[in-house]
């Protein structure tokens, strides 16, 4: 697995990494006992992972997003 940095634009971001395919993101957060959240089209919904995609990419809003609206996962470990 190879995790992208999270740029955290934002400045005070849980996000440390994430890493994406066609159907899927991993999120990689920096406290917890479980650090990485997987979530897919199946588990979330394709517009909700988009959006998660867009938003690791610019390094701005992802781990609001996931407060907000607790897309439902199909992983963490």
């Amino acid at each position: 697995m190879y995790m992208q940095g999270y740029a955290n634009n934002g400045g005070d971001s849980g996000v440390s990494g994430y890493e994406y395919g066609d159907d899927y993101i991993i999120i990689e957060f920096k406290e917890g006992k479980n650090r990485f959240y997987k979530y897919t089209y199946l588990s979330a919904g394709r517009s909700a992972v988009d959006q998660m995609k867009n938003l690791a990419d610019v390094g701005h809003g992802l781990n609001s997003y996931v407060s907000t609206y607790k897309p439902k996962h199909s992983e963490k470990w």
